[in-house]
């Protein structure tokens, strides 16, 4: 069923993805910072996401909002990711809940559980054969101050779910690329999203009934240490791929 999309921080990779996937399969309206470079299927916004106005402006209307908007950069400095990523994120939550918007997908990322892949106690992150997964159900461990920011709109999430009783869904996005996954890299071929598996899954974040959850946004590859068993669950994921399975 075609729902009405809010898309922020539209013009990034994950946004690329996530059209090249579902262009035609919702209702779009579009915001982000800088304008367009190329045409897009609904109302594009040029405007911040930490602009209130501008945002419940956008938010008119919508079922549900894919939030990506905010500095991506792993090395991003306090003051950028405190104005960009947290603000900006409470900033959607706001006027989220005053438009009765349904539901909530927020773009969180693996900084947000970085630490865990330095941590000596849990050194089966990278062993072939070790069974050791992240599931969503362990605390937060960013290792960079972006990991901090994502951990916050986790938190976030939850709060505004808790309070006001919107749907959350919490994607910690992987390594996306398109095409072929990452060469001679084991760490990026473990969390491995294909484009096409990430329209896949944010259709299901718009289109499936939840309450609050955190999943993990990888392909099904061979070698993984984050679980997509709740995004199953949850969600009906069913990735078509495979790090393993490219040569």
């Amino acid at each position: 069923m075609a729902q009405s999309v809010l898309l922020t921080g539209a013009a990034g990779r994950v946004g690329d993805a996530i059209l090249g996937g579902l262009a035609h399969e919702h209702e779009w309206r579009f915001l982000d910072r800088d304008p367009p470079t190329e045409e897009y299927p609904g109302e594009f916004v040029v405007a911040d996401v930490t602009d209130e106005t501008s945002v419940r402006d956008a938010m008119d209307g919508i079922d549900v909002v894919i939030h990506l908007a905010g500095d991506p950069r792993p090395e991003a400095p306090w003051d950028s990711v405190l104005t960009n990523n947290i603000d900006g994120t409470r900033t959607i939550y706001e006027a989220a809940v005053d438009a009765d918007v349904e539901k909530v997908a927020f773009a969180s990322s693996n900084h947000a559980v970085g630490a865990f892949e330095t941590d000596e106690r849990t050194p089966g992150l990278y062993r072939v054969h070790d069974e050791f997964r992240l599931d969503g159900t362990e605390l937060p461990r960013p290792g960079n101050l972006y990991g901090v920011s994502k951990a916050a709109g986790e938190t976030l999430g939850r709060y505004y779910h808790d309070e006001y009783g919107i749907s959350v869904v919490n994607v910690r996005i992987g390594n996306l690329t398109k095409g072929h996954p990452p060469i001679d890299y084991e760490r990026g071929q473990a969390m491995w999203l294909s484009y096409r598996d990430c329209a896949h899954l944010f259709d299901r974040c718009i289109e499936a009934d939840y309450e609050y959850e955190i999943v993990y946004g990888i392909s099904d590859n061979d070698r993984k240490y984050y679980s997509i068993d709740r995004a199953r669950e949850a969600l009906g994921y069913e990735p078509q791929d495979n790090s393993a399975e490219h040569d």
